[in-house]
Parts: C-alpha cells; sequence; structure tokens
C-alpha cells in the first residue's frame, strides 16, 4: 500500500519539474538564440520480486527447502533525471541592424557539435553564447546587449570605433582601418556545456575542451549581419506538452487519493475493534 503512495508521489513531482522546464521554454520563446530543454524522465531502478517458500525433499527425514520463484519486475516511480539543451538550428530574423549577427551551422565533424560566439563576463571569464543581438559600448567595442565583451579569434575585445562596420559570411569584423576575425569556438559534444543564464553557457568540469573553429577544416560556419537566429522553441508543441504533462500530474493525483481512502477504510473500518 505504502509503494503506491510512493509511486504516485514520485509521479507528480516528475511532472510538475517537466512543467517548470516547458514553462522556461515558453518564456523565452523570443529570446534570440535561445536553445530550448528537454526534460529526461526516467524509472527508479527495476525491483525483481520473486515469492519466497519451501518443498518438501522426497526423503526420509522430509526435509524444509527455501525456494524462491520469480514473479517479474517493478517500477517503483519515476524522476526528472536532468534537463539537457537542445542545440538545433534556430530560424533566421531579418531585423537590418548591423550590430545583430546570426551564428549558422555548416558542416559539423560531430553529431553532437555547435559553434557559438566567445565573450567575456563582468569577471573577465570566456563564456560561450548563440544570442547575436550585439551592440557598441560607449568605448566602442563590440558587446552583447548585457555589456559582455565579444572577443576577436585571438581573444581580445573587439573594437569597432562606432557602428560603422561590416561582416563576412567568414564572421570577419571590417572597418575602415581593421579586420577581426569573430572568435567562434566548436564544442565536439554541445551536452557538456552547462547554462548560466542571460544567453551564457560555460564548460562544464568534466567536459571537453572547446576548440578554435577556423583552425578545423572540417567545421563550416556562416555568420549573417542584420539577422538574428531565433529561439528553437516551437510554441504550439510546447503547449501540447505542457496539457499533457498536466494530465499526467492530475491522473497521479487521483491515484494519490485513491490510495488515501483505502488506507482511510483500513484504519477506521477494517481494523476497528467492535
Amino acid at each position: 500500500m505504502l509503494r503506491g503512495y510512493y509511486t504516485a508521489a514520485s509521479g507528480m513531482i516528475a511532472q510538475q519539474r517537466r512543467q517548470e522546464v516547458l514553462s522556461n521554454n515558453i518564456a523565452n520563446a523570443t529570446t534570440p538564440g535561445y536553445k530550448q530543454d528537454q526534460g529526461i524522465l526516467r524509472a527508479f531502478p527495476e525491483l525483481l520480486i520473486q515469492k519466497i517458500g519451501t518443498e518438501t525433499a522426497p526423503t526420509a527425514r522430509q526435509l524444509k527447502l527455501p525456494i524462491q520463484t520469480p514473479i517479474g519486475s517493478l517500477n517503483t516511480g519515476v524522476y526528472m533525471q536532468e534537463a539537457v539543451p537542445d542545440f538545433q538550428q534556430g530560424s533566421l530574423k531579418d531585423t537590418g541592424i548591423g550590430t545583430d549577427m546570426a551564428l549558422v551551422n555548416g558542416t559539423m565533424p560531430d553529431p553532437s557539435g555547435s559553434v557559438f560566439y566567445t565573450v567575456q563576463n563582468e569577471t573577465g571569464d570566456i563564456r560561450y553564447t548563440r544570442n547575436g543581438n550585439f551592440t557598441v559600448d560607449g568605448q566602442g567595442y563590440l558587446v552583447t546587449n548585457q555589456g559582455y565583451y565579444v572577443l576577436d579569434q585571438a581573444g581580445a575585445r573587439i573594437s569597432t570605433d562606432g557602428l560603422e562596420f561590416d561582416v563576412t559570411d567568414e564572421g570577419t569584423v571590417q572597418t575602415a582601418n581593421q579586420a577581426m576575425p569573430l572568435g567562434i569556438s566548436y564544442s565536439p559534444n554541445a551536452n557538456d556545456l552547462v547554462k548560466e543564464g542571460n544567453g551564457l553557457y560555460q564548460l562544464a568540469n568534466d567536459g571537453e575542451a572547446m576548440q578554435n573553429a577556423r583552425n578545423n577544416p572540417n567545421i563550416s560556419f556562416q555568420v549573417k549581419q542584420g539577422f538574428l537566429e531565433q529561439s528553437n522553441v516551437d510554441p504550439a508543441k510546447t503547449m501540447t506538452d505542457m496539457m499533457e504533462a498536466y494530465r499526467s500530474f492530475e491522473a497521479s493525483q487521483r491515484v494519490l487519493k485513491a490510495y488515501d481512502q483505502s488506507m482511510e477504510k483500513t484504519v477506521n473500518q477494517i481494523a476497528r475493534l467492535r
């Protein structure tokens, strides 16, 4: 009886966490470069149920031998193990703004690989992003909309000295005086990156090191000036998934209520002393 409580409760908790992930995806459906999260649901380890009994041996002493008869396996609940970002390419939106840059994946040597802009946060640490909604600060540096510096191939800040600059398809920022290749980093396994907020990613401690995408001839990409990569969230599908999670939560809730009613009858009626 108590096992049913735990199984139903675990289903409710898992669907609640899944709902939170889906709600966050919907909230960022219009955020440039946002990659939707996918909740991974898994069952608790299976239990092998066996019937324990005895069998009388055909001997003079009629020995009792213990036996175990397999009944089957049983799962004791479900849980949401993690939320994994989906790095599928988002659609492009023409903004006509020169500081907007959409990063488009081309050929990747690894099926789970992806390319990212390289930026520097307020503490000087290196971070990665797909959000190309850039601007130019008061000192003439190319920065993200949070004020983080966009870095070039050598890891230096990019100075455009104003809004008059061009960006080639190869990702080179060209001004009147110089040409600066954008720092494009490649992750062989994008799942090694951890979301930090504000569209930024950092490399997990045990993740495979980021590579300079320009040094690998097997990697191709494009940078489209005047465009933004939209989020890869499908609002219609996400809303359907949210309704499915809600219905699953309700179903587990009804099961929990049924167990509670059965327990009430067991305690207050069946076990009542007369």
